[in-house]
This record gives C-alpha cells, sequence and structure tokens, in this order.
C-alpha cells in the first residue's frame, strides 16, 4: 500500500505550517485537508495489514496517492513561491506592494486549488467509507491471494522431486553436519529467494538414507508467515512421539519443556520449513535445546538471511545460488523431454537452439526452468509450438497460474508498508543495470520514499534508515548484492534478479507507480498522463510526454544526435569528403545548427512543462546536450535531485538561477568539457549557499575562480566532492558538522597557519569516515593538520606529492583502508602505517613510492588482508620479519620492474591465500613458481 505518498504530504503539511506565517491565509482549508489525509492513512495502514489485493483495493489507493500528491504540490508551492516573492520584494516600497498584491493573488488561486481537492477527497472518502476494509481477506468473505498463493505453495516432505540439479555440492557440504558425531553445529539455516530449491535440498537431507538411519526420530513442519506456536509444538510432538500426543490440557510453558526435554535426551532431526521472521524464529525456540550439546538437530528454510544470525551462534547457512547456464539446460531437458534417452537419441538440433535460448530468460531460478520445461512438454516436441513459446518466454511465466509469479508474488506479500515503495522503485532501473546504492540512496529520499523531516525525532540520518531498508531487502534475498566495498564490505552495488524485476515491473504498472519508456512505447505518439514518474530506458521525444504533474524524471539511454537531424539530411553519405566539399560543409553546420535548436527545444519543453519536477537524473545520457544550462532551470523550485553529470554544453557558464532551487538535497556538477569551449572549468555562480537542504555536493573537477563560493550554510551537508580553498573557502568546513565523505580535488590551503598543534580545527564532524585528497598544492604541514582533525576516518585516499607520510598518531586509529597514488615518499611509509591497529587494505600506486627498499617489522600490521604494490618503478626489495602482517589474505604485485624476490618473511604467513603478479619479469616469477608451496593460489598476467 502506497503510505508514503500520504505521509510525505503531511510531514509537509506540517513543515510549512510551522515555517511558512502565509499559510495562515488558508490555515482552515489545510487543517481540513489534513483531517481528511490522516483518515486516508488509517485506512491504507488496515488495508495493507489484511493485504488487501483487488482491483477495486488498487484503483483507491491510486486515487489516494493522487490527491496526496496535488496536496503536496499545491502547498509547497505556495509556500515556496512567497518565501521568493518576499525576499525580492523588501528592497523598497513600490516592490512590497507588488509583492503584497501577487502574494494576494497567489493565496486567491492555492484556495481554490485546495477546495477543489477537497471536494474530491469528499468523494473518494464516502466511497471508501462504504468499501468495509475490515471485511478484506478475513474468514468467511474468502481467502486473500496471498492466502491462496501460501497454500499452494505447501510443501509434503514425502514427495521429492527426482529433476533435481545443481544440489550435489550442498548436500555433500550438509550431510556432515547433520551425521558427523563431532559436529557441534546444531542448527541449519537453508536460505535464498523464492524458487531457488530450499525446501527441495531440505527435503533431499530428510529422506538421506544416511540421516534416516542416523536419526531415531524425524519430524517435518511448515511454518511459513500465517502460524500459531502452540500448534508448530504440537505437530513437532506428535510426529516425534509414538503415542501421538498433543498436550492439549498443558499450558505453552509446558508444552515447550516437554517438546525440550524430547529433543534434549533422544537423537532428533527437526525441519522447521518457510520460516518468514525473525520473530517467527524467537516465539519456537524455546523449545529446542539449540544451546546445549544435544543430539538433536534443527533444520530451518527461509528467505531471510538474518534469521540465522539469530538462530544460534554455532548455526551453519548455507546460501542457494542460481543455476549456471550449463546446469540451467541440463534441467530444462529433464524437465521438457522426460522420456528421452539422450545418451540414444539427443535432442533435434533446433529444438535444442529454441531451448539453449528460452532457459536464458529464466536467469538460473530453478522453479522457472522447471515451469519453462513442463510447458514445453506438453508441447509434443513441436517445432512451431517451440516457436510460439521462444516469441515471449516471459509472458507464459509471468501468467496469474504460473507458480514463479506466486513464488515471487509472496516475497512481495511479506514485505511491511515501508518496504514496498523501496521494492517497486527498483523497477525504474533498466534489465542487468547494476544500481549504486549511494545513487539510489539520495533518489529514495528525493522521492520522500524515505524522509529527511524525521531526523530530529528518531536521531538517524535519513541515509541511514535507507540503507537499512536496502539491506532488508537483501536479506529478505529480494535483491542482490553485485559489489562490496573491499575494506568495509558495505555494499557498492545492487541487481535485480531477472525474474524478480519482471514481476516488480508488473506490480508496479499494476499500481501506476510509475512509467517506463523502452523499445515496447518508444514510438508511440503520447506517454501515459496518470503516472508522476517516467523513467527512460530508451529515447523518445520528450514532447511526447504529456503529465504536466510529473514528478520524476530519468535517464538511462543517451539521445542520439542522429535523432535529432532532420530526415532529408539522415542519409547523407558521411565521409571525409564532407569537409572538403563546401556544400558539404554547408549542410554539416546546418546539421548542427539544426540539432542545436532541437536541443533547445526539448530543454524549453522539459523546464516549462515539468514544474513539479522533484527529480531530474540526465547524468545517463553522458552527451552533448546544447549551447548551455538555460536559465529556466531556475523555474523547477520543488526540485530535491538534480544530475548534469557527464553532460557538455558549448559555454561552461552555469545560470545563477540555480540559487532559486531551494529545496536541493542532492546538486551534481561534474560537467564534461564543451565541445567549442576552449577552457575545461566551468563557471558556477555563487548562489549554492542558499540551497539550505542540501545534502550531497559535486562540483565541477575545475571551476574557473572568478567567484569564490562560500558554503558555510550547508550545515546539512554530507558529502562535498572537489572541494578545494581556490573555489572555497577553508573556513566554511567548520560548520558541516554532518559530513561523512570528503573528497578536495585541487589546491588546499589553511589561512594565517601557525604552528602545528596551535592551529584550531578545520573539521569538527564527528562521524566523518571518508577522505579524499588529489592535490599538487598542499603543504605537508596543512595535510598533517586537516588529517589530525578527522579522529574517526575509516578510509583515506592520497594522491598528493610529498616526501613523507605525518606521523602516526596524527592518523585515525579506525583506518581500515589506505590508498597512496602518486605521492613520491622518498621515506619508507612502513614504520608509520604498521602502527594502525585496524589497517586491513593497503594499496599503492603509480610512483606512490620512490624509494628502493620497504621494511615490515615483527607484529606490524596485525589485521592487515590485502597489500597492492603496483607500478613502484624503484622498489628492489620487500622485508617482512617473522610474525608481520599476520592476517594476510591477499597480495598484489605488478609493475615493479627492479624487484628481485618475494620477501623471506612470506612463509611464515599462514592466511596467505592469493598472490597475484602482474607485468612482472620473468625471473622474479620463476622465483615465485619455485616457493610457490607457500601460497595456495597464483596468479600470473603478462
Amino acid at each position: 500500500m502506497e503510505l508514503s505518498a500520504i505521509s510525505s504530504v503531511l510531514e509537509t503539511i506540517g513543515m510549512l505550517t510551522q515555517q511558512v506565517t502565509s499559510l495562515l491565509g488558508v490555515d482552515d482549508q489545510v487543517e481540513s485537508l489534513e483531517r481528511e489525509l490522516r483518515w486516508m492513512q488509517s485506512f491504507l495502514k488496515v488495508a495493507g495489514s489484511r493485504k488487501a489485493d483487488d482491483e477495486v483495493m488498487r484503483n483507491k489507493v491510486a486515487d489516494i496517492r493522487d490527491l496526496a500528491y496535488d496536496a503536496e504540490d499545491v502547498i509547497e508551492t505556495f509556500a515556496l513561491q512567497v518565501a521568493s516573492k518576499r525576499k525580492a520584494g523588501f528592497s523598497n516600497c513600490i516592490k512590497r506592494s507588488a509583492c503584497c498584491l501577487k502574494e494576494g493573488c497567489l493565496l486567491y488561486q492555492t484556495k481554490s486549488e485546495i477546495e477543489k481537492i477537497t471536494v474530491r477527497i469528499s468523494e473518494l472518502t464516502r466511497q471508501l467509507k462504504t468499501y468495509d476494509v475490515t471485511k478484506l481477506g478475513v474468514d468467511g468473505e474468502g481467502p486473500s491471494s496471498s492466502a491462496r498463493r501460501r497454500e499452494s505453495r505447501r510443501p509434503y516432505p514425502h514427495i521429492v522431486d527426482d529433476n533435481i540439479v545443481g544440489l550435489d555440492g550442498d548436500i555433500k557440504t550438509l550431510l556432515p553436519l547433520f551425521i558427523d558425531e563431532e559436529s557441534e553445529c546444531s542448527v541449519v539455516a537453508i536460505c535464498g529467494m523464492g524458487g531457488l530449491g530450499k525446501t527441495t535440498l531440505a527435503k533431499k537431507i530428510y529422506q538421506h538414507d544416511q540421516v534416516v538411519s542416523h536419526f531415531k526420530y524425524l519430524a517435518w513442519v511448515y511454518v511459513s508467515r500465517q502460524f500459531q506456536k502452540r500448534k508448530i509444538w504440537e505437530d513437532i510432538l506428535s510426529k516425534l512421539s509414538s503415542t501421538n500426543e498433543r498436550g492439549s490440557n498443558q499450558s505453552d510453558d509446558e508444552l515447550a519443556q516437554k517438546l525440550f526435554k524430547f529433543l534434549e535426551d533422544k537423537k532428533c532431526l527437526v525441519i522447521l520449513d518457510d520460516i518468514w521472521n525473525i520473530e517467527a524464529w524467537k516465539s519456537l525456540k524455546p523449545a529446542f535445546p539449540i544451546e546445549r550439546n544435544s543430539n538433536s538437530k534443527i533444520l530451518l528454510t527461509s528467505r531471510r538471511k538474518e534469521i540465522v544470525s539469530h538462530a544460534n551462534p554455532r548455526c551453519y547457512r548455507c546460501a542457494l545460488r542460481c543455476l549456471n547456464y550449463k546446469q540451467s539446460w541440463e534441467l530444462l531437458q529433464k524437465i521438457a523431454f522426460p522420456r528421452l534417452d539422450f545418451a540414444g537419441y539427443g535432442v533435434d538440433a533446433k529444438l535444442r537452439e529454441f531451448g539453449k535460448d528460452m532457459v536464458k530468460h529464466c536467469a538460473g531460478l530453478p522453479l522457472a526452468i522447471i515451469v519453462l520445461g513442463g510447458i514445453l512438454a506438453t508441447k509434443n516436441n513441436s517445432l512451431n509450438e517451440w516457436q510460439k513459446v521462444s516469441t515471449n518466454v516471459k509472458a507464459y511465466l509471468k501468467r496469474d497460474t504460473s507458480d514463479v509469479k506466486d513464488v515471487l508474488a509472496l516475497s512481495y506479500d511479506d514485505l511491511p508498508p515501508y518496504l514496498s515503495p523501496c521494492f517497486l522503485y527498483l523497477s525504474h532501473f533498466p534489465e542487468d543495470y547494476e544500481i549504486r546504492k549511494g545513487r539510489l540512496i539520495q533518489l529514495l529520499i528525493a522521492e520522500g520514499i524515505v524522509s529527511p523531516n524525521q531526523e530530529e525525532d528518531c536521531g538517524e540520518l535519513a541515509e541511514d534508515v535507507a540503507e537499512g531498508y536496502l539491506m532488508e531487502l537483501v536479506e529478505r534475498c529480494v535483491i542482490q548484492v553485485c559489489e562490496r566495498d573491499i575494506a568495509t564490505l558495505e555494499v557498492k552495488t545492487f541487481q535485480m534478479h531477472d525474474l524478480m524485476r519482471d514481476f516488480c515491473m508488473s506490480k508496479a504498472k499494476e499500481e501506476k507507480f510509475f512509467y517506463i519508456v523502452d523499445q515496447s512505447n518508444a514510438c508511440s505518439s503520447s506517454t501515459d498522463q496518470g503516472f508522476r514518474r517516467i523513467s527512460m530506458h530508451e529515447y523518445c521525444r520528450i514532447q511526447c510526454i504529456k503529465s504536466t504533474k510529473l514528478r520524476s524524471l530519468l535517464f538511462f539511454k543517451e539521445i542520439p544526435i542522429e535523432a535529432l537531424r532532420p530526415r532529408s539530411l539522415v542519409s547523407y553519405e558521411e565521409g571525409e569528403s564532407r569537409f572538403c566539399n563546401p556544400l558539404a560543409s554547408i549542410l554539416f553546420i546546418s546539421i548542427i545548427g539544426i540539432s542545436l535548436l532541437k536541443l533547445k527545444g526539448i530543454w524549453t519543453y522539459m523546464l516549462n512543462n515539468f514544474k513539479l519536477l522533484r527529480v531530474l537524473d540526465l547524468e545517463p545520457i553522458n552527451d552533448f546536450l546544447g549551447c548551455k544550462l538555460p536559465t529556466d532551470i531556475g523555474n523547477l523550485i520543488h526540485l530535491r535531485f538534480l544530475s548534469l553529470r557527464d553532460l557538455s554544453f558549448v559555454r561552461s557558464k552555469l545560470p545563477s538561477s540555480l540559487g532559486n532551487l531551494r529545496c536541493l538535497q542532492t546538486l551534481d556538477l561534474r560537467l564534461e568539457r564543451g565541445s567549442c569551449s576552449h577552457s575545461n572549468s566551468i563557471y558556477v555562480p555563487n548562489v549554492i549557499w542558499r540551497m539550505l537542504q542540501l545534502r550531497h555536493l559535486y562540483l565541477p573537477s575545475k571551476c574557473k575562480s572568478r567567484t569564490k563560493l562560500k558554503l558555510g550554510t550547508l550545515r546539512k551537508l554530507l558529502t562535498p566532492v572537489n572541494f578545494n580553498t581556490k573555489s572555497c573557502y577553508v573556513k566554511d568546513l567548520i560548520n558541516m558538522t554532518n559530513l561523512r565523505e570528503l573528497e578536495i580535488n585541487g589546491p588546499f590551503k589553511i589561512e594565517n597557519f601557525n604552528e602545528l598543534d596551535k592551529n584550531p580545527p578545520i573539521i569538527q564532524a564527528k562521524y566523518l569516515h571518508s577522505l579524499s585528497i588529489i592535490s599538487n598544492e598542499i603543504d605537508t604541514r596543512h595535510l598533517t593538520h586537516l588529517l589530525s582533525c578527522c579522529g574517526n576516518l575509516h578510509k583515506l585516499r592520497l594522491a598528493v606529492e610529498i616526501s613523507k607520510l605525518p606521523e602516526y598518531h596524527y592518523l585515525s586509529s579506525n583506518l581500515v583502508y589506505i590508498k597512496l597514488v602518486r605521492c613520491k615518499l622518498e621515506e619508507d611509509p612502513m614504520p608509520t602505517l604498521e602502527k594502525l591497529p585496524d589497517l586491513r587494505v593497503l594499496e599503492f600506486y603509480d610512483k606512490a613510492f620512490k624509494g628502493k627498499e620497504m621494511f615490515c617489522s615483527a607484529h606490524g600490521f596485525p589485521k592487515l588482508e590485502s597489500l597492492s604494490l603496483m607500478y613502484l618503478e624503484n622498489l628492489e626489495e620487500l622485508k617482512m620479519e617473522e610474525k608481520a602482517m599476520p592476517s594476510l589474505r591477499g597480495l598484489e604485485i605488478g609493475y615493479c620492474p627492479n624487484l628481485n624476490i618475494l620477501p623471506d618473511g612470506l612463509r611464515f604467513i599462514t592466511t596467505l591465500e592469493k598472490l597475484k603478479i602482474e607485468s612482472m619479469p620473468k625471473t622474479f616469477i620463476a622465483k615465485v613458481l619455485q616457493g610457490r608451496e607457500h601460497v595456495p593460489f597464483i596468479i600470473v598476467r603478462d
């Protein structure tokens, strides 16, 4: 249910009522509006808790969301425009009078708009009160679709499918945990997304001959999302005990104690299939002796990874993965050709071609492959029938009767209200797209799905709340982690399984959450006007988008210049001759001119028609986008997120109207140099200080020095990128007390610098955890003082030319990651760095060290796990004493032509798992391979 829309507007109303006194002119209407919205919010909570899932309910939810958005747009527009006009109109009496007149007109218009919304709300309220949500999905009124799906997926342990592929390795790993007398593992958990085969694997263990002969008692219970603790305990007792006593006359405590005692004394295996949440496990856990050395074992299956961490410290987690392509094709053959003897007959070549192509659409999900195989098995090996299925495989998998849809829908049904919009938002991104966590978090906050307005009440940053939501989706196996940070192991990128994304898209379309422009509709005359969010996966004319209430516009495909050319010129033969032929030159210049006019038309249409935009993400376009950024960009006063990254303009001057964007939370100005510009620096007007809500600021890598930016007002700023003292004031850093990441690119100088220990701190952000410095103009003393102000730093990247590192006590003891690039250090940095207690990753790149010898003493680098030495041309020897780097797991050496041999002390490191060598002399490689008994895995690349 779309609760985030109403929650957002209620927060906006409350915040603006306090901040803007002019709302007194419409306070009665706003108060009435707020009451109605709160009633609707309650309605949605009840409907959501009962998982109402019919077309009428979906339409009502869409109507409520539209009303909430309309109300928020009207109130916020009024507040922002009044505030802007007052600031602009206080300079003299005449302007003040004009301002009051305009404010009066605006007040009248706002009242009129609110009255229209109120009429719509009254009608919708009347309809909702006749639609009794208390009867949705309860006994007597028919089960909800979610309940039907759960029942249809109920497993029976005596039924085991012989068509199984890819589980042999897991069975081999798990068996010893159950039958080995020395195994201390009392709980085993099988987890993964729906359809991976968790229950199938549990059945194979449950019925395995060695398991059956090892345990005297075995019990299988299906927990599911809707369960009764007492009934589960009684079912287990009934299956374990020969007397079939269910303990009906006993209290819950007595029943739990009886089961506990039985499991403690006997050798039992209990399978708890399909546990959905931690609360379920916590309620069942008291009946199991998992904290003691019992002979009984517990096997869980769940879609939630986090349940494992709450199960038992000695719990073993088996995380199932998707099948690879070879395994997928093997499984499909077993299902699609059940009576075929492959050894004698094989598969028809054309059917094989169709099958191998179709199985790719299943993306390794066993359930999807089984469903597809079942469909193909009914086609009697007919080429025509197989071809029909092949033309639209996903349509067959998404049918209402499909097990695939039901299994994926169960994961969606289980999402709490705050996670549903986060999940639906993920379908904005194209198929196989790696979603950057930081960017996704910024978008969720800009969209109002995660609100920053409650930070003072809850004491937690909105970014942390959003990250928690995304990690919960990971734990629920709804999204997958693609890349983690090498040092902190924090997630960097996400991805959705293809079939999960397809389901997510169908659900988002069903709830009118957004509209995607792709190959299927890019050429249509106009897009649907009912959507507030549009994601451009393919190029289409912006003029095709007719919705004036659009809130979000994201691009994922660049606008091809060919699409802007006149049709009469598209067929013109391109080649070197066009620059020599005068007529060709004239035509070419005409093409450029017409393209510029069309680009201007795109900007004009977008900025004049989409004035309610909150998110405008142009980053993926990555191309030339006209003569200049239009001044009208300042009309988009509702913008929270604006990304112009990698765009190119002829003129490199940004308009001062950017200062009108007072609601901006994320501003990315990392433009590229324009094709007709003579400079690679960008002029940024000194207006950013007006954006008091700014949280993430990405300045151009090079700013023109005409104006220095004042940023001291940006107290909510978390991430300033490309900060330097040529374009900004160093004193402004002290006001940014919420800083999380700081990237300095360019000169850095502290004015009026005294002796090192006598300077006041220039940073007072307690939670600054990442610092990156790229500078050719920085004094070692200034660098030292800057580092001394960053006591909680976890990650440090230095690309500065210095003779030696600051002393150890100036560096944060919390550092886990350090990367040094082009530092040209003359003094060995190892004696300083080896004292850092938590350092796990250390990287030297591109002349980071000019010396010939590095030395690591005994007990140095106690937690270092990864060391990289790359492009150190002068390095001749790396010395390591015994007991140095006791935790080292990976060593990378490359492009160090004078390094003769690996350090002898390496043989004392028992934790080393991998050695990677790249572009090293043959004599060095030969010596390494001779002593390879010290390294289990060696990678050699030329």
